[in-house]
């Protein structure tokens, strides 16, 4: 069993070259390359040194993970039978996944870095930059938007062809302007090396296919082009409630903040309701403003902040959806509830804990009703037919109208909420929201009282002027124009 001696190119020619990983591929009798496309090849070969290449790998395999995992194999199997130099672009720790995967075999077999000039440093020379300022690297071929940080000078390399500059593209324009400026960067640190400055809709158009493409993409410092950003967001909430911020927000407290996130909770039911997608992103803000402020209060006091909230709500997710994170498997969405409340019962076994301690107080009449009977429902605590329900429903309107012949308020609102809280079962039987029902009878009554409005004030009366049947025949009217 040999050794697997991993050396790298550089960015550049033959000049490049350490002396050390020159006198190591002058003296190897076996000597393989991941590509020959690259500037110091060439040279190479004119002086002597033979070489074999894994190119045509490329063209068996659709997906670059299997080209570099048949390397790997093909590699190991090559060492057995003596020592074998694998030459590589660049530095041999910068971007190069078979060099990892080789270096994850070392229990195996027995591989050695010896470097190379990392065309990273052609790069920061090509475009002036320098990594002081913060920049981010990443591997074109395999990212994921989210990775994208704007706040520092960002790489892209490996970018092949326009099919992954197009990818890049893509990525980009959700979070920049079109026309943001990128530069395309050919063979850093060679003499054929080329920078080409694009708006970033053109990235794709322009690009030229060849494995020794990079596209730089200079930091953002318009703080607007960064309003989408979740860090922005947190920086202005830590600012409001700052030594210099606003005097509102830095006087607000848990409890002062209730009846606000009550209000836009609301307002966003609304905005749904109407399916106003431009008013959902707003009231959305709003809602996730109060969370910001709240986090914001708890950081400020050292209790908490949004990385705790964050880190819990992610946690709970991830273990209470065992079926997507685990290896549970389930048939249905019901089974889906069925796990969830088991799992959260596991999680409160060693406390005493009602089924109902997880419904907010703080919800509404209607909901908080609604929550209550479908906790009982998990554990048998339900009629089986509807029936039983309607009867129910019977039973405490009878003993509504009984009450209200006495006339005693405190007796007669006990009977009321009764039969409200009957038919919110009748509700949950249907699998009908009651809160959500109730908001669409006050939407409708809205429409239709409004109608009756303007149609008085088109006819320039007043109300007392109608009988209650005149304004049921206009009520009947708006009903049948659909309102």
């Amino acid at each position: 069993m040999g050794t697997i001696t991993i050396v790298g190119l550089g960015a550049g020619d033959i000049d490049q070259l350490s002396f050390g990983v020159y006198r190591t591929l002058k003296q190897a009798n076996r000597i393989f390359l991941r590509t020959k496309d690259h500037p110091v090849v060439a040279q190479l070969e004119e002086e002597g040194i033979h070489v074999q290449s894994f190119d045509e790998m490329y063209e068996k395999y659709d997906q670059f993970e299997q080209v570099y995992e048949h390397i790997v194999e093909y590699l190991c199997e090559e060492v057995k039978k003596g020592d074998v130099v694998y030459a590589v672009p660049g530095h041999p720790l910068v971007a190069e996944r078979t060099v990892k995967l080789l270096l994850e075999k070392q229990d195996h077999i027995s591989v050695r870095v010896e470097g190379g000039q990392s065309f990273l440093d052609a790069l920061f020379t090509a475009v002036r930059l320098d990594p002081i300022e913060g920049f981010q690297f990443i591997d074109a071929t395999s990212f994921q938007p989210d990775e994208i940080q704007l706040r520092n000078h960002i790489i892209f390399c490996q970018v092949y062809d326009s099919f992954i500059a197009s990818d890049v593209k893509l990525a980009l324009l959700e979070k920049l302007p079109h026309d943001y400026p990128v530069f395309i960067i050919y063979a850093a640190g060679s003499k054929q090396e080329r920078i080409e400055k694009v708006p970033l809709y053109e990235l794709d158009r322009v690009i030229t296919v060849s494995n020794l493409t990079s596209v730089y993409v200079p930091k953002v410092d318009d703080d607007e082009l960064l309003y989408h950003d979740f860090t922005t967001l947190r920086r202005v909430i830590a600012t409001l409630r700052g030594p210099n911020g606003c005097p509102w927000d830095r006087k607000q407290t848990h409890e002062s903040l209730k009846k606000y996130l009550l209000e836009e909770t609301y307002e966003l039911l609304d905005a749904i309701d109407r399916q106003d997608d431009e008013n959902m992103i707003e009231e959305l803000g709003d809602v996730l403003l109060q969370v910001m402020l709240h986090a914001q209060i708890g950081e400020d006091e050292g209790m908490f902040s949004i990385d705790d909230v964050i880190r819990s709500i992610t946690e709970k997710m991830i273990r209470r959806h065992p079926h997507v994170f685990g290896d549970v498997h389930v048939e249905h969405a019901e089974q889906v509830v069925r796990n969830w409340e088991a799992i959260k019962q596991a999680e409160k076994e060693h406390i005493f804990h009602s089924l109902l301690d997880d419904v907010a107080k703080a919800l509404p009449g209607t909901l908080r009703a609604y929550e209550y009977q479908k906790r009982a429902a998990t554990v048998g605590f339900d009629w089986s037919e509807v029936e039983s329900m309607w009867l129910k429903v019977e039973e405490e309107m009878n003993e509504v109208k009984q009450e209200a012949h006495h006339m005693d308020e405190q007796r007669l609102k006990v009977e009321f909420g009764d039969l409200l809280f009957a038919l919110i079962n009748v509700c949950r039987y249907y699998k009908v929201n009651p809160e959500e029902a109730l908001a669409m009878a006050n939407e409708k009554f809205y429409r239709r009282f409004q109608y009756i409005e303007k149609k008085m004030k088109q006819l320039g009366k007043e109300w007392n002027t109608y009988s209650l049947d005149q304004l049921d025949e206009i009520w009947e009217e708006a009903k049948r124009e659909g309102l």
